[in-house]
């Protein structure tokens, strides 16, 4: 039976409580900003896309960014995708919920995780993003956040699931919980 922490990279194991314990104290002292993600997966392969400026550049990840004011978590997702790759999807639903917690001065953000299996448009090169297609069995891993190779096989198993991680800083994840919720 696992017990749901997985150790890779600059993770490393901690007793069970401590996330919980983390994020208490991490909400308590400052709020969170509310961002979106989304993936393409057309069951083959994923979309991901190449960040060529800002936050994250030269990292692979899925498309997605900050909710605007008066904005459905729903409608930023879509907005991102078309903003980042030049697609609007289709079959939008929500396949995960983030919090990522940074003990250094890093904004303490929700992730709210979307997946499409079908859009229209073409994928295209944005002055943000580089969209890819990718096989599932060759994910960059090495060339993404490092929190990915944790979540990204709960992705493609299609349930929902809700992650917490927690960052000394944007680099270097102490530790991890993935709990996986049951689809009806």
């Amino acid at each position: 039976m696992s017990s749901g922490y997985s150790v890779r990279r600059n993770s490393r194991r901690i007793q069970p409580r401590r996330v919980i314990k983390a994020q208490a104290a991490q909400t308590r002292r400052r709020a969170m900003k509310v961002c979106t993600l989304v993936i393409i997966n057309d069951g083959e392969r994923v979309l991901l896309g190449l960040k060529k400026r800002g936050f994250g550049e030269g990292k692979w990840n899925g498309f997605g960014g900050k909710v605007e004011a008066g904005e459905t978590i729903e409608d930023a997702a879509a907005r991102e995708l078309k903003e980042e790759a030049g697609i609007i999807p289709i079959d939008l639903r929500k396949v995960a919920l983030f919090e990522f917690l940074f003990d250094d001065d890093t904004e303490d953000t929700r992730v709210h995780f979307f997946c499409a299996s079908s859009f229209t448009g073409e994928p295209q090169e944005t002055e943000e993003m580089r969209p890819r297609w990718f096989l599932h069995d060759e994910i960059p891993f090495n060339d993404m956040w490092v929190d990915n190779e944790h979540w990204f096989p709960h992705f493609l198993t299609g349930k929902f699931f809700h992650g917490t991680f927690l960052f000394k800083d944007t680099s270097t994840l102490i530790d991890h919980k993935i709990n996986v919720i049951a689809n009806d």
